[in-house]
């Protein structure tokens, strides 16, 4: 039975982290006092072990990593040195998942070392590769192309980084990556709506200077996670497909993102969702009711946009919600049952009676605008302009007379 990628990742580390415990079980051998006492033997040089090729091919790979490593502060690759690759700091080997005889480098964990430098080409030998972690490090440049040979590669994780250069379109080849991690860089250009479409757990993106507008295929996702926070190029509109994520969402971060757009009311299908912020943008509108519905939602966070109107009762009603922020709007009311939610933020809005709210002339002057209307993709649609006047009249002088 063919293991999925996310199962290899798991056999691979757990075979790791429990090849040790099989040793340390193992009886020891009591002292036989008759045997005779022997004469000191030099110890035998220890023997290289023998590499297969999955392991060979690995140590071309780390051994390029190391070599692309201008600063190792913490001194974490002090080790990598000779063929046996599982023994390196930061590699974990197993069992290979389609040859029980062979074992191979699954996962590469260099989380928080500071390291500085570049990621070669030769990193593409890794085929087996599952977990690859290299988050809050220095490492710059872009994600080699090689990673694409990466068909089992589960998580990846270069996050908090000074990556640059384009989305890495390569990761979209993967066909078992699970988890993809992204976020603290300095990556721009457009993000492939492809990646919305791929059948991935839980995305990061924030944090970088990516250019693209939310479509409809985002709402094919079906991640538990989604967080495209601080991103000033996003654009578009939260579209009304979104309660097709229904079956997976669990949190979605859009906070700071630049999205002028309603908030559609098929957000209620969101079931699942635990927490939504969706603070500093341009949403505008109303909160819509539907959000009553999210059962299992905890935290919600609606701050600083151009909502208006009043607070829906069946929000603040939600059995599990903990934490709800909706200051810096133009909210005019909100139902006292609000007041039992655990922690909420009602500042800068036009709510009578509340404390440090915005003046009446700024509520005054919000309420002449003009009416927000959303079109059926969930965009604020712009009034039509006036017509343009008539043109003037030309009259013609009358004829003269004789």
């Amino acid at each position: 039975m063919k293991m999925s990628g996310s199962t290899a990742a798991a056999v691979f580390l757990a075979l790791v982290v429990a090849a040790p415990l099989l040793v340390a079980s193992q009886p020891a051998m009591a002292p036989v006092a008759s045997q005779p006492a022997m004469a000191p033997v030099a110890p035998a040089a220890a023997a290289a072990p023998a590499n297969n090729s999955r392991l060979e091919k690995a140590y071309v790979a780390l051994q390029a990593l190391k070599r692309a490593i201008t600063d190792d502060p913490k001194n974490l690759t002090h080790n990598w040195c000779g063929p046996d690759v599982c023994n390196y700091f930061g590699v974990y080997c197993a069992v290979a998942p389609d040859d029980p005889c062979a074992r191979t480098v699954a996962g590469v964990d260099l989380n928080h070392g500071s390291l500085a430098g570049t990621l070669p080409e030769e990193l593409g030998l890794l085929t087996d590769l599952a977990v690859f972690h290299l988050n809050s490090n220095r490492f710059c440049g872009s994600l080699p192309d090689s990673l694409r040979n990466l068909h089992r590669l589960n998580e990846i994780d270069v996050s908090n980084n000074h990556l640059s250069g384009t989305f890495p379109s390569q990761l979209l080849c993967l066909p078992d990556l699970k988890y993809v991690d992204l976020r603290f860089n300095n990556l721009c250009g457009e993000v492939p709506s492809a990646i919305f479409e791929k059948k991935i757990d839980a995305l990061f993106i924030n944090n970088n200077n990516f250019d693209f507008k939310l479509t409809e295929s985002f709402s094919k996702s079906t991640a538990s996670v989604i967080v495209l926070a601080n991103l000033p190029g996003l654009g578009g509109c939260l579209p009304s497909s979104i309660g097709d994520m229904a079956g997976t969402l669990n949190e979605l971060v859009l906070l700071n993102s630049g999205i002028s757009s309603c908030i559609p009311p098929e957000i209620g299908k969101l079931d699942k969702l635990t927490v939504l912020d969706i603070s500093s943008n341009s949403f505008a509108g109303t909160l819509p009711d539907t959000i009553g519905h999210l059962k299992a939602l905890e935290q919600l966070n609606v701050a600083n946009n151009n909502l208006s109107g009043e607070i829906p009762e069946s929000i603040c009603s939600l059995p599990h919600l903990k934490n709800f922020t909706y200051s810096h709007n133009y909210f005019c009311g909100e139902p006292h049952r609000c007041f039992e939610v655990p922690h909420i933020d009602d500042r800068q809005n036009c709510i009578a009676g509340r404390p440090d709210q915005r003046s009446g002339e700024e509520c005054i002057a919000f309420q002449h605008r003009p009416p927000v209307h959303c079109d059926s993709n969930g965009c604020i649609a712009l009034p039509s302009p006036p017509p343009p006047p008539p043109p003037p009249m030309h009259y013609a002088p009358p004829p003269p007379v004789y």
